[in-house]
């Protein structure tokens, strides 16, 4: 049988045909690959051609790295002075988000404080109830056991911290707050004086705003909803000006 199939190989093409037709194949695929590369913009195929060059076919190698997301290749990105300053505040966005959730758990803060991120920075929500009483702008015991605790993670990050003070749209007329206008931003100077006064934080990092009841997080059409309103707000701010 074996003799049979060596006798129609040897009586149709030569043997060496069959080698000399894969490399015609393999040079086909080639420039077929070439081909399509011609409809990509250049940054594509320097791309592809950087991901051969010292450790693949075009040095001798035996066969081409292939591009996974998992491992994406290191090359340099090609990018405008915007892109270049939006990447990196990006960039300090996740890191100082990562640096403040894991501040957090570690202290046990994660149930009085919630931390989110903001078009400006990443924003540290905390309750009014935990800081003040109601129409007071006094800290309580236990808001300044709290703010001990976040005055050590602000003085590891250089960045600049706005203290936003919020309250539901009840009224209040008072000798000392004739509006909800003062009374925000009295807690959030208050809080301000705190970081300052008792942990030397410096102050140029600090700006203090009330908003009133202008901008609630929800209607105030029901006491739970009243009370995500009143809140005081640290914004830590990203890619401005950070203080040292």
């Amino acid at each position: 049988m074996a003799l049979k199939e060596r006798k129609k190989v040897e009586e149709g093409a030569p043997t060496w045909m069959i080698t000399f037709s894969d490399l015609m194949t393999q040079l086909v695929v080639f420039f077929v690959l070439l081909f399509s590369f011609s409809v990509l913009n250049q940054q594509k195929f320097q791309r592809f051609i950087a991901s051969y060059q010292g450790m693949g076919i075009l040095d001798g190698g035996v066969s081409p790295i292939v591009e996974t997301e998992a491992a994406p290749l290191d090359y340099p990105e090609v990018e405008t002075p915007e892109e270049a300053a939006a990447l990196a505040r990006a960039r300090e966005m996740m890191e100082t988000y990562q640096t403040v959730k894991n501040f957090l758990t570690e202290s046990g803060l994660n149930s009085m404080v919630e931390v989110r991120y903001e078009e400006q920075g990443i924003a540290l929500d905390i309750k009014e109830r935990i800081l003040f009483d109601s129409g007071k702008a006094d800290l309580k015991p236990e808001a300044r056991r709290l703010l001990d605790k976040l005055a050590e993670l602000l003085s590891r990050i250089p960045n600049e911290v706005r203290v936003e003070g919020y309250t539901d749209n009840r009224p209040i007329h008072t000798m000392e707050f004739p509006s909800n206008w003062e009374l925000s931003t009295a807690r959030a100077a208050r809080v301000v004086r705190y970081f300052i006064e008792e942990h030397r934080l410096k102050p140029e990092r600090f700006v203090a705003i009330g908003y009133g009841e202008y901008r609630p997080l929800y209607p105030n059409d029901t006491p739970e909803h009243m009370a995500e309103n009143r809140r005081v707000v640290l914004m830590i701010g990203v890619g401005g000006r950070n203080g040292n």
